[in-house]
C-alpha cells in the first residue's frame, strides 16, 4: 500500500516536471514569443549605415517582454522611414507632382469638352426656337400650309425621311448638304449594303461606294410605309416621329442653288441635260436648230445652259406646272416638312465638322462609327456674289421670295441685293 502511494505521488511529481519543462522549451523557440520576427527590409537598410549591434535576449518577465516588442517595432518604422535615399524620396515628390498635373490637365480638358457642348446645346436650343417662331407665324413671312398637320402631307412628299429602327434615327436627306456622306452613315448603321470583297456589312462609312448610297433600295423611307405596313403605317409614323430622334442638315439656300448647278451642268451628265439642260436651252438659250443627242456631244460643241437661265427657269411658273422641282433646288421646309415634324437636331454645312460630332454623340452611336472625313463640297459661301454679279437685282429679289421660307426657317441672312431694296 506505501509503495503503491509512493510510485502515485513519484508519477505526479514527474508530469508537473515534463509540463515545466515542455512550457520553458516552447518559449524558447519561439512558440508564444513575444519578441518581433526581424524584417529583411530593414535588415538592408539598417546594414547599409550603421553597424550590427549584437544583443543577448533580456530574461525578463512576459510583460517586460511585450513592451519590448512595441518598442522594437516603433524602433524599426522609425529607421526605415529615416533611411530612406534622397533620390527616391525626390522621385516620389516628382511622381505626386506629375500626377497632380495630369488629373489638373484631365479635369481642364473636361471642363473644356463640358463647355464645348454646352455651347453646342444653346446653339441647337436657338436653332430649333427659330423654328417654332417662324411655324407659329411670330416672324413676319408667308408659311405656306402652316398649319397642316403631318397626317395629312401625301405619301410621295415623305420620300426623303429615312428610318434606322435599329438605333431609332429619322434623317431627312437634304440634297448638295452632305447627303452622300449622312447617307453612306445610315446605310453602316443600318446594315443595309453588303460589302463584295468582305461578304459582311460595311462597318466604315467612307468605304461604302457613293454611286451606291443613293440607291432608294438601300433605304426605308415613310413612302414606302404603306407598302410594308398597309393601314398601320400612319400610326407607326406617328410612333416614330415621337420617340426617334430626328434630325437634318441644311446650308444656306442661295449657296446650295450654286452648288446644285455645278454638279448637275457645269459638267456633262446625261440625265439632267435631257430632262432640264435641254428645256433650258430651247427656252431661254435662242438655240437654233436641234440640239445635240448627248451631254458629252453638247459641252463639246460649247452648248450648255447658264447660271442665268437656270435661275430663269426656277422663276418661270411653267417649271412646277409640268412637274414638281427636282430635289436638287427643291425647297428644304418642301422636301423635311420642319413645321409638321419637331426635329431633335438641325445641322449646317456651314459648321458640319462639330455639329456632326454633336450629334454622333446625341445619337450615341459615336463609339460605332465616324462622319467622313473625305472631301467636302467645294462651293464656298463667298462665292455667291461672283456668281450672282450677272443676275438681275430684280431677278435675285423674285429667287429670294421663292426661298424667302428656308433663309427665315434655318436662320440665313438675307442678301444683300435684298438687303439693299
Amino acid at each position: 500500500m506505501g509503495t503503491w502511494r509512493g510510485l502515485r505521488v513519484a508519477f505526479i511529481m514527474g508530469s508537473l516536471f515534463m509540463i515545466l519543462l515542455i512550457i520553458v522549451y516552447w518559449d524558447d523557440v519561439g512558440g508564444f514569443s513575444l519578441y518581433p520576427l526581424k524584417d529583411p527590409k530593414h535588415e538592408v537598410l539598417q546594414s547599409g549605415c550603421c553597424a550590427p549591434t549584437t544583443m543577448s535576449p533580456p530574461q525578463t518577465t512576459p510583460a517586460s517582454r511585450a513592451h519590448t516588442t512595441s518598442s522594437s517595432i516603433v524602433s524599426a518604422t522609425t529607421s526605415s522611414a529615416s533611411f530612406i535615399p534622397k533620390e527616391a524620396a525626390q522621385e516620389h515628390t516628382e511622381e505626386g507632382e506629375g500626377k497632380q498635373k495630369h488629373a489638373q490637365r484631365k479635369e481642364e480638358t473636361r471642363e473644356d469638352a463640358e463647355m464645348e457642348i454646352s455651347a453646342s446645346d444653346r446653339e441647337q436650343e436657338a436653332r430649333k426656337k427659330r423654328i417654332d417662331d417662324v411655324c407659329s407665324g411670330k416672324e413676319d413671312v408667308e408659311v405656306p400650309e402652316r398649319t397642316r398637320p403631318f397626317s395629312q402631307i401625301p405619301n410621295r412628299e415623305l420620300d426623303h425621311l429615312i428610318v434606322d429602327d435599329t438605333h431609332q434615327i429619322i434623317y431627312c436627306y437634304v440634297p448638295k448638304v452632305a447627303c452622300t456622306n449622312w447617307k453612306r452613315v445610315m446605310v453602316v448603321l443600318s446594315q443595309s449594303l453588303i460589302s463584295s470583297s468582305s461578304g459582311k456589312p460595311y462597318t466604315d462609312p467612307e468605304a461604302v461606294p457613293a454611286d451606291l448610297v443613293h440607291n432608294s433600295t438601300l433605304h426605308l423611307t415613310f413612302a414606302k410605309f404603306w407598302r410594308r405596313y398597309g393601314s398601320l403605317s400612319r400610326h407607326l409614323m406617328a410612333l416614330k416621329l415621337q420617340h426617334y430622334t430626328k434630325f437634318l442638315f441644311v446650308r444656306d439656300p442661295f449657296v446650295r442653288l450654286i452648288s446644285a448647278f455645278r454638279n448637275k451642268f457645269g459638267r456633262p451628265n446625261q440625265d439632267f441635260y435631257r430632262q432640264f439642260g435641254s428645256v433650258m436651252l430651247r427656252r431661254y438659250g435662242n438655240v437654233s436648230g436641234d440640239l445635240p443627242e448627248t451631254a458629252t456631244e453638247a459641252f463639246e460643241a460649247g452648248i450648255k445652259p447658264t447660271f442665268q437661265q437656270f435661275i430663269t427657269y426656277l422663276l418661270d411658273p411653267e417649271t412646277e406646272k409640268e412637274s414638281i422641282f427636282n430635289e436638287h433646288w427643291r425647297q428644304v421646309y418642301r422636301l423635311c416638312h420642319p413645321c409638321q415634324v419637331k426635329y431633335d437636331f438641325i445641322g449646317k454645312l456651314e459648321t458640319l465638322e462639330t455639329d456632326a460630332e454633336h450629334l454622333l454623340k446625341l445619337l450615341k452611336v459615336d463609339h460605332l462609327i465616324r462622319f467622313p472625313s473625305g472631301a467636302q463640297n467645294k462651293t464656298a459661301a463667298s462665292w455667291e456674289r461672283d456668281w450672282f454679279a450677272q443676275i438681275p437685282i430684280s431677278t435675285q429679289k423674285q429667287l429670294y421670295k421663292l426661298y424667302e421660307l428656308d433663309f427665315e426657317l434655318f436662320g440665313y441672312p438675307k442678301p444683300d441685293s435684298v438687303l439693299h431694296q
